[in-house]
């Protein structure tokens, strides 16, 4: 299901992503309704009904030989739902850099925040943007996931920094299933900490999932504040 839930994700986020570069009315236009839809469930929303990830999203699984059970199928679509509007919050009035890109993982972008906006002495580990990253790792709901996520795409969109909404929509479907919550987690750490590795280096620690200290560091409390479109606590 991940690889559908990718896959429903990256084509229809770069199919807009390319007329909105070409200032086509009617990506702007379906834009400017996805933004609308942050901090909304899926289908909530009677406008964004038919929204080109969750069509795609709905094709791919039609087509599978064993349809997935209801239950995966609507963590699917919160997944696909959440990072599309995410994406459509970042690339917000940026008509001439592609804010989804392909392999630039949620860690390795905060990460490269971090090090253009600091001082060349400026401690890393006490920057506030990496404290946003471990809020992300230690919540305890998809509502506080999903606000802490946008506080991160509010500021990478402010430096034109992407990310990679496919691989962030798969690492949401992951993250509310229980038993890979604790996998997911490690990715974001494991992302942070690689991306002061060499680019070299990197694929290779990546593929081979090794590496020492590769979690996300535990110390804050995996506390609630607000909501995010009425996302149930530990689904």
């Amino acid at each position: 299901m991940r690889t559908l839930v990718e896959q429903a994700t990256r084509s229809s986020i770069a199919s807009l992503q390319a007329r909105y570069l070409n200032d086509d009315p009617a990506a702007v236009a379906k834009i400017a309704r996805l933004r609308r839809g942050a901090g909304k469930r899926a289908h909530e929303v009677q406008d964004l009904w038919g929204i080109d990830a969750l069509d795609n999203l709905a094709e791919l699984m039609v087509e599978q030989a064993d349809p997935p059970p209801q239950r995966d199928a609507e963590k699917a679509e919160e997944a696909v739902f959440l990072a599309s509007t995410l994406w459509a919050l970042h690339q917000q009035s940026r008509r001439e850099d592609k804010m989804h890109a392909d392999g630039r993982h949620l860690g390795g972008a905060v990460r490269a925040l971090i090090q253009r906006s600091a001082t060349p002495s400026a401690d890393e580990e006490g920057s506030p943007l990496r404290t946003r990253l471990v809020r992300v790792g230690t919540a305890g709901s998809l509502d506080s996931v999903a606000v802490r996520l946008r506080e991160i795409v509010l500021l990478l969109r402010t430096a034109s920094e992407p990310l990679d909404y496919a691989r962030l929509a798969g690492q949401l479907y992951r993250w509310q299933n229980r038993r890979d919550r604790p996998g997911v987690q490690r990715e974001w750490g494991r992302e942070f900490h690689l991306a002061a590795v060499p680019p070299a280096k990197r694929r290779k620690a990546v593929d081979s999932g090794t590496g020492a200290g590769d979690a996300i560091d535990r110390t804050l409390s995996a506390d609630e504040e607000g909501t995010y479109g009425g996302y149930a606590a530990g689904e």
